[in-house]
């Protein structure tokens, strides 16, 4: 049974607003901290055990592709990549040249950043704690309904797919473009996200889904790639697509709802 969380796959995200440049803010209610964790669930690491070269070259790559799909970050994004490059800076040095003035406490730099996700990961944990049980108050009755649906209630829960797999999926579209030779430099701007929403809707029909590489088939250009995938956002922020995900990590799909939630 796959899991259908395109309703909510956007959640702390604003509505991506849509200019004439093909320029979109979104405004990012899951900070650096969430990113960081969803970097080392990817890498099935410990947190304690978390390679802080790997992490921040993999932190760096990801906001290198927010630059790309131009979207504004907030501070607390930069703020971080700072501090990871720090404390890098710091674990390749020797201990007697650490930089002068500063006091080390603790033997590995890294300890800082640990506590702090640590202390995040458990207030998350509870945040997820509380709302599932607030799902679970919700499905009492004080009498019984007239109606019932219980499908999505009988599906095996399944990970939350959120924007950081979808952006993990998106450099894996620009890699395999570049890697096989078949993007070019953005020479002109041909498409705009609307003209990308029209080809989206004609290309999956309601009710249909379709592999999210696929998407990008016919694209030539590193913009066209980046329009699609603009408009692709904008169309699950309306409801139109949802996102489909066997297990965590896997292959994504894109499905058309059924039904029209609201009118493009």
């Amino acid at each position: 049974m796959q899991n259908f969380v395109g309703r909510s796959l956007l959640d702390g995200f604003s509505a991506a607003r849509v200019e004439a440049e093909n320029r979109v803010s979104l405004d990012i209610f899951e900070g650096p901290l969430d990113l960081l964790l969803y970097l080392i669930k990817k890498d099935e690491v410990d947190i304690y055990e978390v390679s802080i070269e790997r992490i921040t070259s993999q932190y760096l790559e990801y906001i290198g592709t927010f630059k790309i799909l131009n979207i504004e970050l907030v501070s607390e994004f930069v703020v971080m990549a700072a501090n990871l490059m720090y404390i890098k800076s710091r674990t390749l040095l020797p201990r007697h040249e650490q930089p002068p003035g500063e006091e080390i406490e603790e033997e590995d730099p890294r300890w800082e950043l640990i506590r702090q996700l640590v202390e995040y990961k458990k207030f998350k944990d509870a945040a997820g704690y509380l709302e599932e049980r607030e799902v679970e108050q919700q499905r009492v009755f004080a009498g019984v309904p007239e109606a019932c649906d219980l499908e999505e209630d009988e599906a095996s829960p399944l990970p939350d797919v959120g924007i950081f797999d979808l952006i993990r999926a998106f450099q894996g579209i620009l890699k395999r473009f570049e890697d096989e030779g078949q993007l070019t430099e953005i020479v002109d701007d041909r498409f705009t996200i609307g003209d990308k929403i029209d080809h989206l809707l004609g290309a999956v029909g309601r009710g249909q889904n379709i592999l999210f590489q696929t998407l990008f088939a016919q694209a030539t250009t590193k913009g066209e790639v980046v329009v699609t995938f603009l408009a692709l956002l904008e169309l699950i922020r309306l409801n139109e697509f949802e996102v489909l995900q066997k297990e965590a990590l896997g292959e994504i799909k894109i499905e058309r709802r059924a039904k029209a939630f609201k009118k493009i």
